[in-house]
């Protein structure tokens, strides 16, 4: 289980764009870089592969390393640290994950 997921809002601690926040559009890299959605943008060149397809150059997002991101909390809007707890569901125990600081649970226990 991951601390930071697809679909999860963070922001960004360093790098061009600190101090910005988005949503993981993907995890990349065995899950040691994360895709923020509009930010750590670069260019890449592209060659045409079909005819009449058009090459060029498009800004595309980049990978940003895990360990440069942190998630926001739903409930305060600010950057926090995750771990887990476990949980008794009627399916039996299940891992889920939490806020160090006020111990909210950020998954849902279903």
């Amino acid at each position: 289980m991951r601390k930071i997921r697809k679909g999860d809002t963070v922001a960004i601690l360093a790098g061009k764009d600190k101090g910005q926040s988005g949503k993981v559009l993907r995890m990349a890299r065995d899950g040691e870089a994360v895709i923020v959605e509009g930010w750590n943008k670069v260019k890449k060149h592209v060659k045409a592969r079909r005819e009449g397809e058009q090459g060029g150059i498009q800004d595309r997002e980049a990978p940003i390393h895990i360990s440069n991101v942190a998630l926001v909390s739903p409930t305060t809007g600010k950057p926090v640290r995750v771990g887990f707890q476990t949980v008794d569901t009627a399916n039996g125990p299940k891992k889920v994950r939490v806020v160090h600081k006020t111990g909210e649970v950020l998954d849902p226990v279903g």
